[in-house]
């Protein structure tokens, strides 16, 4: 059994539409959800993925305490969660029970999100410094004048979140651009928006709380310095690819 995570599987049972589960949409949830429960046995269990550093290697800028109850506690748990609802969304689709596999639906986009944002994240930070390549750089500095400008944009964003949730620098398939967008709880980008996920910051309060307390903007402005540039722009070359 692979320890990757299987992201495409994971945006492909996650409901992307509205909130309000309407009459239209129901069935179609419900099939897409049973076909992926189909797949469940052969693919197997998520797993928690190992970090490419030690707790302690994001020092001064994310604690040591922080980043193993993060990992190890916070990210377990959604992984727990999404396995144990993908068990019984197998049940529920052994059996046709149409009601339960829609009633699933949000523990999947939950856990499913919590699973897919945090693996991410993970790799989106590294102690070593790094900065964009220059590909990216260009991309960024077309759209925003300079990279300070994007900065400031994207940190605003992310500390207007209300609640928890994530900002994220993402790149449109369709329009060939980056994209900015802020999104609540642990809904994914890709799942919910079609962006292709680069840069994701975390802001529910377990991601910060310890150390930064309720200053949320401290926080974000900090997480700079320990930016994976490698990872995103790498991210940046992989998406390119995928521009319809």
């Amino acid at each position: 059994m692979s320890s990757a995570i299987d992201i495409d599987f994971i945006n492909s049972v996650i409901d992307t539409g509205p909130r309000e589960i309407k009459q239209t949409t129901v069935m179609f949830t419900a099939r897409k959800l049973s076909q992926a429960a189909r797949s469940i046995s052969v693919r197997g269990k998520h797993s928690l993925p190992k970090l490419a550093y030690d707790y302690a290697a994001l020092e001064p800028i994310i604690c040591r305490e922080i980043m193993e109850l993060h990992h190890q506690k916070h990210h377990q748990t959604y992984v727990n969660n999404l396995n144990a609802a993908e068990e019984q969304l197998a049940e529920a689709s052994s059996k046709n029970n149409t009601s339960k596999i829609i009633q699933l639906a949000p523990a999947l986009r939950f856990n499913g999100g919590g699973h897919i944002n945090h693996s991410i994240f993970w790799q989106n930070l590294s102690p070593k410094k790094s900065t964009p390549s220059d590909d990216l750089k260009k991309a960024i500095e077309s759209q925003w004048k300079s990279f300070d400008e994007f900065k400031k944009e994207l940190s605003a964003l992310t500390v207007a979140v209300q609640g928890s949730g994530w900002g994220w620098l993402g790149y449109n398939k369709k329009s060939g651009k980056l994209q900015l967008a802020a999104l609540p709880n642990q809904d994914p980008l890709e799942a919910s928006t079609g962006l292709v996920p680069l840069f994701g910051i975390d802001v529910w309060e377990h991601a910060y709380y310890l150390q930064y307390k309720n200053v949320r903007p401290s926080y974000v402005e900090a997480i700079w310095d320990i930016a994976n540039w490698d990872d995103i722009s790498c991210r940046f070359q992989e998406a390119k690819k995928l521009t319809t």
